[in-house]
């Protein structure tokens, strides 16, 4: 059970952790190519390197790159998907070691293992690249547009359209083994899609009918389905959020109508709902859970739901966050946020042109991290107290 003493330690862990220096006021820094100070204060992080990858046209307006960059451990390279179409292997130092044309803009990015680059097409296609050379392994043709990174299940891959259909299809040959799909809703829907969360041969995702499903990765046949939509309510409430799990047997969704719900893994059953609406992400640490969405950011005690702190953004919305070295790195589409998640408040905002909406890859010390003007910045992140 939580306690006051508990959080805490929790929260006196994370300032151990660094970066939780006192701070009173949210600074904002720029691009270093093109504004002053070029380097942000060295205890939050210092800029490595950059790399524009994609060109800005005249007629584009408010760009966007939604496409988290990868990280290819066995070639040492960053995968960037951007919004002309391209996949790019970035070397080290920022040079590109290739680039494959895989059709139009992604909705999330791509997923590497053992050397091989997976890529989510919103021209409906799954890619599989060789992360050494770039040269196309097989693509599997799913007819939708695809929008979420592709999750590892064992021998398959787990990849959800924007059709609200999950796929899930075997690594080694990029042939299907079985898919499920939901029919949408008639109201309005969020242009969003659920990550499948997967725990040995279980796989937890939501749809845009407001519906959590517990899948058997074995043959897609569902384990249990909840309704986390509000009665009454027939637009919006779509259950976008990837799920999260922990320890304790619990699974964590929410529906942009319907709120956050804490339920159990095993059986579906509901163990406590928050009411919050508008919530798009949610991560998980040590008994808390922090969720970000329209215009705010807000955490919770996960064993009763309890509210610890509420912020609001004063952005458009926050997208996927991630912890760390003690501090939360929020997207929030006009910067990216340094929050403290002892108190919810934003320690630094940066903004190197055009905001950001993608989450960092964060890899030992270094935060790989795609602005909406498309270009790729490796930031060194330091752990020292401000």
């Amino acid at each position: 059970m939580w306690t006051a003493s508990r959080w805490k330690r929790w929260a006196g862990g994370l300032a151990a952790a660094g970066l939780l220096g006192a701070c009173t006021t949210v600074p904002v820094y720029g691009n270093p190519v093109t504004s002053a100070p070029v380097q942000p204060p060295h205890h939050f992080f210092s800029v490595d390197w950059w790399k524009q990858l994609v060109s800005p046209t005249l007629l584009e307006y408010a760009p966007r790159e939604q496409a988290q960059p990868a990280y290819d451990a066995k070639n040492e390279r960053v995968i960037a998907l951007t919004r002309d179409g391209y996949v790019r292997s970035i070397g080290a130092e920022g040079q590109e070691a290739w680039s494959y044309r895989a059709g139009n803009r992604f909705y999330a990015g791509a997923t590497v293992a053992e050397g091989i680059v997976y890529v989510p097409g919103t021209d409906g296609v799954l890619y599989a690249l060789d992360g050494k050379t770039g040269e196309l392994k097989w693509k599997y043709a799913a007819g939708e547009a695809l929008a979420t990174a592709p999750v590892l299940a064992g021998d398959l891959l787990l990849v959800a359209s924007q059709s609200d259909t999950l796929f899930a299809v075997r690594r080694a040959t990029g042939e299907l083994a079985w898919l499920y799909r939901r029919d949408p809703p008639a109201g309005f829907t969020i242009h969003r899609a659920s990550t499948p969360a997967v725990r040995e041969q279980t796989a937890w995702v939501g749809f845009s009918d407001g519906t959590l499903v517990s899948l058997d990765l074995t043959d897609g046949s569902v384990r249990w389905e909840r309704l986390l939509a509000p009665s009454g309510v027939a637009q919006f409430v779509d259950v976008d959020t990837q799920p999260v799990l922990d320890e304790s047997g619990h699974v964590y969704a929410a529906s942009y109508a319907g709120g956050l719900y804490a339920l159990d893994a095993e059986t579906g059953d509901v163990v406590w709902n928050s009411v919050a609406q508008g919530i798009t992400s949610l991560l998980v640490h040590a008994g808390v859970v922090v969720a970000t969405g329209d215009d705010r950011l807000d955490a919770y005690m996960a064993d009763g739901g309890r509210l610890i702190w509420s912020q609001t953004l004063q952005e458009r919305a926050g997208m996927e966050p991630v912890l760390v070295k003690g501090m939360l790195l929020v997207p929030a589409q006009r910067s990216l946020l340094f929050v403290d998640p002892r108190t919810g408040q934003s320690r630094l905002a940066w903004n190197p042109g055009e905001g950001i909406s993608a989450p960092p890859r964060v890899v030992g010390t270094k935060a790989y991290v795609l602005s909406n003007n498309g270009y790729l910045y490796a930031l060194r992140l330091d752990g020292r107290s401000g």
